[in-house]
Parts: C-alpha cells; structure tokens; sequence
C-alpha cells in the first residue's frame, strides 16, 4: 500500500468520531487547519501541543488550548510614539463649533417660525401632550382646517428658508 492510498482521517471533536476522507479533501482541510493554527501561534492565542495538533478543526473559540494572546486593551500603556490606543480613536461627540452653529441655526429658525404663526409655539405643546389637530384647534379657537392651513403654509416657507433643516 502506498502512501496516496492510504485512507486518510479527519477526527470530528463535536461527535469524537473519525472520518474518511480522500486524499484532496484532506489536503484542503489541514492546509486550512495549518494555516489558522500558526495565525493563532504567531500571535500568542495558540498552544496547543504538536501530539495535539489532530485535534484542530480550526474553532478556535471553543479550543481547550486557546489564550488570550496579544490582543490589546483600551487601558493599554501607550507605544513608543506616546499615544495609546484610547488616543487614537475618533471623538464622536460634536464640536463646540458645530453645536453652537446649530443652535444659532435653530434659534432663527424658531423666530422665524413665531413670525410667520404666533400660535406655533402653543401648538408645539399641545402636540407633545399628545393632543390630535381637532383639540388643538378646539383650544386655540379656530377651525381645524385653518389650523392645517397655517401649519402648511408655514412649513412650506421655512422649507423654502432653511432647505437643510426641513
């Protein structure tokens, strides 16, 4: 029997049983199964014994033989350049700049808004307390479909205004 004939074998650690397989698949597997195992022991996350390497089936999570390796912290120390990791990373808050251009952005806008409909500041509320447009309408003393008018055309004006915001 030649070494090509030889029946090769794969061992399935989830069923502990071994399977046959042929020789291309073989291949394939344990070339996969190398390949993730040095990746793993480069860089300290491997160490599983050579007598033990039948066992890798490249589920590295589940391995008895895994370790934390060289995976960095937030709260590591920082690098030759001075700066550690937390250092690199991108603020997401906004910039005091960009805060106070959208307030001064959004207070014209609601002045502009009590300009063109006095009302647009009760209306506001009443919505947030969860009123529908008959009530609201009902509390300022007009008819619902005046009401719908005004906030129509007021909108349509400061969308023609303020087209980033609306």
């Amino acid at each position: 029997m030649t070494k090509q004939d030889k029946p090769r074998r794969i061992y399935l650690k989830s069923t502990r049983t071994w399977v046959e397989v042929d020789e291309e698949f073989y291949r394939s597997y344990m070339r996969e199964c190398d390949a993730t195992r040095k990746r793993m022991q480069y860089h300290g996350r491997c160490v599983c014994p050579k007598n033990k390497f039948w066992l890798c089936d490249t589920d590295c999570p589940a391995c008895e033989f895994r370790r934390t390796g060289d995976t960095l912290s937030l709260d590591s120390e920082p690098t030759d350049s001075g700066y550690s990791l937390l250092d690199t990373l991108e603020d997401p808050a906004a910039s005091i700049e960009d805060i106070i251009a959208d307030f001064d952005e959004l207070s014209q806008l609601l002045h502009r808004l009590g300009e063109l409909m006095p009302e647009a500041i009760k209306v506001g509320i009443l919505r947030e307390q969860g009123l529908n447009e008959s009530s609201i309408a009902a509390e300022l003393g007009i008819p619902r479909t005046t009401l719908r008018s005004r906030l129509a055309k007021a909108r349509e004006q400061l969308s023609e205004e303020y087209p980033d915001i609306l």
